[in-house]
């Protein structure tokens, strides 16, 4: 045997042996090790701005890995159930789960924090929360006890407040309201007197249509016109008190995650800030153009919230969110921190942002 294939040999058993040792998923192609992962998401498959945000992340780590890492994106139903990809990850069934936090408060309270809080902190203050204000490290702690490491992997922005089949001109017009409203938003609903429901995407558009909520928000106008709402409700309100920067998550299995060589580690953990970034701007890009076929081409009736009814919603959301930051020591340690944190972005953004906007507008 000439040395040369000795030695290409026996860098091809060293492979094997390691990647029997690292993880199943692991195969040999030739002269390097490749790794097949699964990510579950709480999207229908492909749909615009949050099921291909999931596609474009699983791209962006095959090209950054340069083809390393291969990851198969599957659909709410495609492998298991849209709330069900929490558990999938946390198990091992899938690598990584693309979803939101709040869909996670029966986990934990403190996840909440994580996705939206109703007249919390923007999409520019969340990510300065979880990057340089120590929100990434207390959201490592809240899914280390599921195996899980989460990363933020897209915001949609200032939501919209959402789709009503009836007109919304006091508070008296939420007493009673079946609305599909995830998170701390569904709480402070029900104490206006609303019926909160959760829902994943792919049932928000047959329940409003057959009158089995009266009302949805879902994220704004680029997705709400991929969804045909405006075939389900007329009114259209707006602004979303209840989600005003929500970030889309991406948790990865820890023991997936720490398997896979130092490398390998960031470009998972890169990627998803990449996508991030990308999937705000695809939101700021396209959600107007979305909302002008709505009310130009559709005749939405598209209408503020009185300022009583969001005075009276803003006081509810504070009792909401210092009640849930109090259920636990570890809740109670995220809400100060989130409390400090947007203290601290509002004094800024006084003589900043909100100066800017007020001066151009």
């Amino acid at each position: 045997m000439q040395r040369r294939d000795f030695v290409k040999k026996l860098g091809s058993g060293g492979l094997l042996a390691g990647s029997a040792l690292a993880a199943p998923a692991m195969v040999n192609a030739g002269s390097r090790t490749e790794v097949k992962w699964k990510m579950v998401t709480t999207w229908p498959k492909n749909f615009p701005g949050l099921g291909t945000g999931a596609n474009y992340l699983a791209k962006l780590i095959g090209e950054m890995s340069g083809g390393r890492i291969q990851v198969k994106v599957y659909g709410a139903k495609e492998l298991v159930p849209a709330f069900e990809i929490f558990d999938a990850v946390s198990r091992g069934t899938a690598e990584m789960g693309h979803g939101a936090a709040y869909y996670w408060k029966g986990k934990s309270e403190a996840a909440q924090f994580f996705a939206a809080v109703p007249f919390g902190l923007t999409a520019q203050e969340m990510n300065a929360w979880f990057y340089h204000g120590g929100g990434m490290e207390l959201w490592q702690e809240t899914y280390a006890p599921f195996g899980l490491v989460p990363t933020a992997a897209g915001n949609t922005g200032v939501q919209m407040g959402g789709w009503f089949n009836k007109e919304i001109n006091s508070v008296a017009d939420l007493d009673g309201l079946k609305m599909r409203i995830p998170g701390l938003g569904g709480e402070v609903l029900r104490r206006a007197g609303g019926t909160p429901v959760s829902l994943p995407g792919g049932e928000i558009f047959t329940s409003l249509q057959s009158g089995a909520i009266d009302a949805t928000e879902f994220v704004g106008p680029y997705n709400d016109l991929a969804f045909g709402l405006y075939k389900a409700a007329r009114h259209y309100y707006y602004p979303g008190w209840h989600e005003p920067g929500t970030t889309l998550e991406c948790f990865v299995n820890k023991k997936a995650l720490e398997a896979l060589p130092k490398d390998l580690q960031s470009i998972v953990i890169n990627a998803s800030r990449v996508a991030n970034q990308d999937m705000l701007a695809e939101y700021t890009a396209r959600n107007n153009l979305a909302l002008g076929t709505l009310v130009n081409k559709h005749k939405v009736d598209l209408r503020r919230f009185p300022d009583d009814v969001l005075k009276t919603l803003r006081q509810l959301s504070d009792e909401v969110v210092a009640e849930i930051g109090a259920k636990d020591k570890l809740s109670k340690k995220v809400f100060e921190s989130y409390r400090h944190f947007r203290d601290q972005a509002m004094a800024w953004h006084d003589i900043s942002e909100r100066a800017y906007l007020n001066a151009r507008g």
